[in-house]
């Protein structure tokens, strides 16, 4: 069969590059064309756009491109038309990927799946009209969207966490000690913190500063900034420069592997974090903060942006977003992450009752048969 899939970033490649190998695995004739990167590419297939060149976040760098992302779109359902696959496979991306199932159903008869589903629970709850309207089957990493969709009478196949599998395959196979890792980077012997500043430029740019400003207060310590695949070296120099810093990119999970604490943009790498067993503040500064925070308490439905918190249902991990992203409360919680040993390890015994809610792993194989046997009928 052929499959057309389409996402916009790091995490989206990660998650469809696996779902990729399992498709691959029961279907041998499977054949792939995609918007995507390059754990995607390593699978096989042909690469149409890398999701770099789609990644635009915040009203300004939107507004700045639209010509582009509007050229993207056309050329996106023009292509689907013309290779004309058994099925288009969505990953996240909402902005994107409703517009092209959109299209798509009012355009062909071509089926529609959804793989991690758009966070609709979060904000702009009335897409379920769009969804329902334009969406074959859903396939759900997070359990609690089960109910979510339920109240709105639309049935959907919750498969597991695939950030479980991938945290487990590498756990199974990484033997490398913490000396070992220093020396292969050429990092000193000093505990680590880990900085994941956000997988956009825009995310980077918020954040960023104030996270290595926080850390740096801790001399006996480590920072090093684990670099996001697509943002290039030198956009992260405009930050650090000045700072006594390590970025290292392709190395994600071996430093959370190693690290003692973590400063957090929030998104998938809060959950990285979590299973990795790291101590994590999360940390999510926007322009405007006043007027972002007023807007959260009005625009958001749910309590908590974290996915840590958001699977437990309850606060685990300090969020510092906006209007408390500031100096004051970040050296405040990151002091407290440092030296109370009851307040970390009371946060691992909260992450492990995460990990048994998300369940065993196994989310690409489930996703992988489930959609071929739907295909098959």
């Amino acid at each position: 069969m052929k499959y057309y899939i389409i996402v916009g970033e790091a995490s989206g490649d990660l998650h469809a590059s696996h779902l990729m190998s399992e498709l691959l695995k029961a279907d041998s004739s499977a054949e792939f064309r995609f918007f995507g990167g390059d754990k995607m590419e390593e699978v096989g297939g042909t690469l149409v756009q890398h999701y770099r060149d789609l990644a635009f976040m915040g009203f300004i760098p939107v507004l700045l491109n639209l010509h582009t992302i509007f050229a993207n779109l056309k050329f996106c359902k023009q292509d689907i038309l013309d290779w004309n696959p058994d099925v288009v496979i969505l990953v996240d991306y909402p902005g994107f990927n409703l517009k092209i199932a959109k299209f798509i159903k009012e355009n062909s008869s071509i089926p529609v799946f959804y793989y991690i589903s758009p966070k609709i629970w979060a904000w702009k709850e009335y897409r379920i009209k769009n969804i329902k309207r334009d969406v074959d089957q859903l396939f759900s990493i997070l359990p609690f969207e089960v109910d979510f969709y339920k109240k709105h009478s639309y049935p959907i196949h919750y498969v597991g966490n695939p950030t479980v599998d991938e945290i487990h395959d590498f756990k199974k196979d990484y033997k490398e000690s913490f000396i070992d890792f220093t020396v292969r980077l050429n990092l000193s012997s000093s505990p680590i913190i880990c900085v994941l500043s956000g997988s956009r430029k825009q995310e980077i740019k918020d954040n960023l500063p104030q996270m290595l400003q926080a850390a740096s207060l801790y001399s006996n310590y480590q920072i090093v900034v684990a670099g996001a695949p697509g943002i290039e070296r030198e956009y992260y120099n405009q930050f650090i420069s000045g700072y006594d810093v390590h970025l290292v990119f392709g190395e994600t999970y071996p430093i959370l592997a190693h690290s003692h604490t973590a400063l957090v943009t929030s998104g998938t790498a809060t959950l990285e974090t979590a299973l990795f067993e790291v101590p994590q503040v999360v940390c999510y500064s926007t322009p405007i903060p006043k007027v972002i925070a007023f807007l959260r308490k009005r625009i958001l439905k749910v309590k908590y942006i974290s996915l840590v918190n958001l699977i437990v249902d309850r606060l685990i991990i300090q969020e510092l977003v906006a209007d408390t992203m500031n100096a004051k409360c970040l050296n405040a919680e990151l002091k407290k992450l440092m030296t109370d040993e009851h307040y970390r390890s009371q946060m691992i015994d909260d992450y492990r009752q995460m990990e048994r809610i998300l369940g065993e792993p196994g989310a690409p194989l489930h996703a992988a048969n489930q959609m071929i046997n739907i295909l098959a009928k």
